[in-house]
């Protein structure tokens, strides 16, 4: 019931921001269901890859999926994931909390700076200048994904909009879709490293597909600004609470038995 909560309230929020919800998912697991931060990574891209396929469908029957865009990003992820993953677990784990403090307080940036990235760019960019974004923001993302247990939707929407002159709802389709094979990859190299609580992934995965359904059946009835702002001072919060916390026991990775 614990996993299947978290789930519920991961999925809800990243349904109604259009993200993967491993901002949310990942402290709510440290928090109330007492993982390891590792642990907690590593589980919350086995979300992360249910909330993509869920809210990935809901936004292609709207027409809002670039498949081509999609698969750039996807395929240079699929290059970079693991070496994210094998950072994350060659890290100390509360200087892992202090990085995800910090990336916390990046999305919580550019969650305020939202409603003005659309006005940046002035017309389309040149079409080889839009691959070269997507094909950078790719292998940059799926390493932050591997790392952070994400599925990059925070910082892959707001990229897309700013330099590859992609609407806003595109965008969060786009990243939905391609946050797929990348936290496949990045979920089954925690595995290997141990960093799965196999567990709580029936209730956890219930959780966030019924999540994401209520999310993104609620998402146009709640004023985006008045959301946004909830969920950036939600954010702001846990990212201040990582960043004090006090320095203890340098756990890195544990292996799985019979492995490394």
């Amino acid at each position: 019931m614990a996993g299947l909560l978290v789930g519920l309230i991961a999925g809800s929020l990243g349904g109604l921001v259009g993200v993967g919800g491993g901002v949310i998912i990942i402290p709510l697991m440290t928090e109330t269901l007492k993982f390891r931060q590792h642990e907690a990574h590593g589980t919350s891209l086995i979300a992360v890859v249910f909330t993509g396929a869920a809210g990935s469908v809901l936004y292609y029957l709207h027409g809002s999926v670039d498949l081509a865009a999609a698969a750039i990003l996807a395929g240079m992820a699929l290059g970079t994931v693991r070496l994210g993953a094998k950072y994350c677990c060659f890290l100390p784990e509360m200087t892992l909390k202090k990085y995800f403090g910090f990336f916390l307080l990046f999305v919580a940036l550019v969650f305020v700076l939202k409603p003005f990235l659309p006005y940046v760019m002035e017309g389309l960019p040149p079409v080889w200048l839009r691959w070269i974004v997507l094909v950078l923001l790719g292998a940059l993302t799926g390493f932050i994904s591997g790392m952070m247990g994400v599925g990059g939707g925070s910082f892959m929407i707001p990229m897309m909009v700013l330099f590859a002159g992609i609407t806003q709802h595109t965008a969060q389709g786009i990243s939905l879709l391609a946050m797929i094979p990348a936290s496949m990859v990045g979920a089954w190299t925690h595995w290997q490293e141990g960093n799965i609580r196999t567990s709580r992934l029936p209730g956890l995965i219930v959780g966030v597909l019924a999540g994401v359904f209520i999310g993104g059946s609620f998402a146009h009835l709640i004023p985006e600004r008045e959301l946004r702002l909830v969920y950036t001072a939600l954010l702001l919060y846990t990212a201040l609470r990582y960043l004090r916390a006090k320095t203890g026991p340098e756990v890195v990775c544990q292996l799985k038995e019979g492995q490394g």
